[in-house]
């Protein structure tokens, strides 16, 4: 990974739709966690969808800021853009998500995969907070594998794509994919599937089939955390792209040689910095724990479980 100094600023940038039935992308980068966050937008009737947004959190402060969300609101209302979802791919361990907020600013319906329930239940008991996190209640819907629903005109598919969690899905909205924290950028290679409820296997085959997808598609990762070779941050890729030159799956890879490699590299990671406060928020769709007598909100954190 290279020195994060290089990434300070948030950079945007637009992927502009191929003609009818493909997406405008507009990619958002965040720099304090290098993720990218998404508007995936109708061209013809001005709906969008905002995807993986972040609610901005400090660590070390614990302070939460809206920074992100505004940026992204503003580049919304710039283009003219109706959101019609708010969506995100996974419960993120690196950031709050701010699934809550923007629904409530926007009234549009906020989503994410059907397995998340699967997902709260680990984390309770990671936590021992067995009555926690009613995912039903916090999201507006729920999707299982091979849900469609639009975006304006545009037809969007899930696809799950387990193994950096167990409910990871991507969303496929013509020749475009959000593929999350299943592929990084090509000459970075893949994520890790060392988390709870993980699975290097299972990752192995999500990647697999998102390579089945046209060659044309675009993929567009989660996170992106420069190189030694580049400055700037990049997200986006082909399918094609992916396949001749993806460090650790371009196409002749063996699956017994992908899966050693990433577990061996997993090995060597510590959790993120923000994992343990960012769950115990993000499945409750980016919404604080009922706030306590004092009129403050508090997390509770796990001490040597991990």
């Amino acid at each position: 990974m290279s020195d994060k100094s290089k990434l300070e600023q948030p950079i945007v940038r637009v992927s502009p739709s191929s003609g009818p039935g493909s997406p405008e992308v507009i990619g958002i980068y965040e720099p304090d966690t290098g993720s990218i966050q998404y508007v995936c937008a109708d061209p013809a009737t001005k709906k969008a969808a905002l995807i993986d947004v972040v609610w901005n959190f400090d660590p070390k402060s614990y302070a939460t800021d809206t920074s992100s969300i505004e940026q992204v609101l503003g580049l919304v209302a710039e283009k003219g853009y109706e959101v019609e979802w708010v969506l995100d791919t996974h419960p993120h361990a690196d950031h709050f998500m701010a699934s809550a907020r923007l629904a409530e600013l926007t009234g549009a319906p906020n989503a994410i995969g059907e397995k998340v329930r699967e997902i709260a239940q680990l984390w309770r008991d990671y936590y021992n907070m067995p009555d926690a996190f009613d995912v039903d209640r916090d999201f507006s819907r729920l999707f299982a594998d091979g849900d469609t629903f639009r975006i304006g005109d545009l037809d969007v598919r899930v696809m799950l794509s387990a193994g950096h969690t167990l409910g990871s899905i991507t969303y496929v909205c013509g020749d475009a994919a959000f593929v999350h924290d299943t592929f990084m950028y090509p000459d970075k290679g893949t994520s890790r599937g060392d988390f709870p409820g993980g699975s290097t296997e299972e990752l192995w085959d999500s990647l697999q089939a998102i390579l089945e997808l046209p060659g044309e598609t675009r993929l567009n990762v989660g996170h992106d955390y420069g190189s030694d070779e580049r400055d700037e941050p990049m997200w986006e890729a082909t399918v094609a792209e992916h396949r001749a030159n993806n460090v650790h799956m371009k196409d002749g890879t063996k699956r017994e040689d992908y899966i050693a490699r990433r577990e061996k590299r997993d090995a060597t990671l510590s959790l993120p910095e923000r994992m343990l406060a960012a769950l115990q928020v993000n499945l409750r769709a980016g919404k604080l724990p009922e706030a306590e007598s004092d009129g403050h909100h508090y997390l509770k954190l796990p001490l040597n479980k991990f």
